[in-house]
C-alpha cells in the first residue's frame, strides 16, 4: 500500500466525524506573520536544513520561522485536551514516518495516557518536545511567582513523564513579553518558539478548511502551529501528507535544527527516578 493510500486508512481508523456544526466562517487565527506564496519552487536537497542536532545551539529570544534557506517543515502541535487526538498524532509520526515538535500542558491527562506511546518517539528524536505551560494561562497576566510556578511545573511535568529537557518555551496565545521571556530563559528555555503559520485549528474547521490552511502555510522553512484538541485534524492527514510530498518539503523537529549544546537532564531511571 503506497503511503497515501496508507495514511487515508489510518485517517479513517482514527477519525471520528464531528457531528452537529456546521461550516466555520470569519477571519483566520494564528497567522502571526506572512510568509511567501504557497507554492515553493523544487528546493534543491543541498539546501535543506542541516538535520544533525547540534548543528545549531538554540537562540536566546525569539524565533517565528526556520533558519535560512532549505525544505524544511516544522509541524508544531500544541495543547492535547484530547487523548484520542494525541494518540492520533503519535500514529501519524510513527507510521508515517512524520517529525513534530509537541508543546503539551501537563494539566491535560492525554500526555500521560500517551505516553508509553511517545517515549520512543521522543528518545530517538522522532518527536522534540517544548514548555506550554502547564494549565495554558496568558502568562503576561501573571505575576513573575506565577509565570514560574507555571513553566518550571510543566518543565518538571516534561521531565518526569519523557525523560528529557527542552530549550524551547511557546507562550499560551502566543502572549508573550521581556518580564516573562526572562523568567522562561531562567527556567531553562531560552528560546521563545512562535510560528508563522498555522492549520487555523484554535476553533473548530471543517476538513476542507484545515487543508485550505495548510496550502497557505505549508512552505520552506515554515513554523506551523496545530491543536491536539479538535478530531478534525485525523480525518485529513492523508491530504496533508500530500501536500508535504508535493511540495517536496521535508519535515523537521524543532530540536533537529536547535539542539542544546549539551544535554541539561539525563533522563528518568529504571526505578523512575530523575537522574542528571
Amino acid at each position: 500500500m503506497d503511503r497515501r493510500r496508507f495514511l487515508l486508512t489510518l485517517a479513517a481508523g482514527l477519525a471520528v466525524a464531528a457531528t452537529g456544526r456546521g461550516a466555520v466562517t470569519g477571519t483566520r487565527a494564528g497567522a502571526a506573520a506572512p510568509v511567501a506564496a504557497p507554492t515553493p519552487a523544487s528546493p534543491s536537497p543541498a539546501a535543506a536544513v542541516a538535520a544533525a542536532p547540534g548543528t545549531l545551539l538554540p537562540p536566546t529570544g525569539v524565533v517565528t520561522e526556520l533558519p535560512g534557506a532549505g525544505n524544511g517543515l516544522a509541524l508544531t502541535i500544541d495543547d492535547g485536551t484530547s487523548s484520542e487526538v494525541v494518540a492520533s498524532f503519535a500514529a501519524f509520526a510513527k507510521d508515517a514516518d512524520v517529525r513534530l515538535t509537541l508543546f503539551p500542558n501537563g494539566c491535560y491527562r492525554s500526555w500521560e495516557e500517551n505516553a508509553a506511546v511517545l517515549r520512543p518517539l521522543v528518545d530517538s528524536g522522532q518527536v522534540a518536545l517544548g514548555n506550554h505551560t502547564w494549565s495554558h494561562p496568558d502568562v503576561t497576566t501573571l505575576g513573575d511567582a506565577e509565570v514560574a510556578e507555571e513553566i518550571a511545573r510543566n518543565r518538571d511535568f516534561i521531565r518526569t513523564t519523557f525523560g528529557v529537557d527542552t530549550p524551547f518555551f511557546r507562550p499560551p496565545f502566543g502572549s508573550h513579553d521581556d518580564r516573562t521571556d526572562r523568567i522562561a530563559a531562567d527556567l531553562g528555555h531560552p528560546t521563545i518558539a512562535m510560528w508563522n503559520g498555522t492549520l487555523g485549528d484554535s476553533r473548530v474547521l471543517t476538513g476542507a478548511e484545515l487543508v485550505g490552511y495548510a496550502r497557505e502555510w505549508f512552505v520552506p522553512q515554515a513554523i506551523v502551529v496545530g491543536h491536539a484538541n479538535q478530531r478534525t485534524v485525523t480525518t485529513v492527514y492523508g491530504e496533508l501528507l500530500e501536500l508535504i510530498r508535493d511540495r517536496q518539503l521535508r519535515t523537521v523537529t524543532m530540536a533537529d535544527v536547535w539542539a542544546a549544546p549539551r544535554p541539561a537532564f539525563q533522563g528518568v531511571s529504571a526505578s523512575g527516578s530523575i537522574g542528571g
